[in-house]
């Protein structure tokens, strides 16, 4: 079975919801699991997906909020 379970909307890795894990964040590119990057440095630093496996990962971006100024 897997870590990640999806309950009322919001991801939990090991009984911790997602958004108060600090760090970076990777998405796997595969199964589209999000992977903080505190989990892979508990993992040994191995760039693994610890739902599936797979081997390539990419960062997600934090929404950016741009303000401009009304003329």
């Amino acid at each position: 079975m897997s870590e990640n379970l999806l309950k009322s909307g919001i991801l939990l890795l090991r009984g911790r919801p997602m958004e108060k894990l600090s760090g970076i964040v990777y998405e796997c590119v595969r199964c589209g699991a999000k992977v903080p990057s505190d989990e892979l440095e508990l993992r040994g630093g191995e760039i693994k997906c610890i739902v599936c496996g797979y081997r390539i990962l990419k960062k997600v971006k934090p929404p950016v909020v741009k303000r401009l100024q009304a003329k």
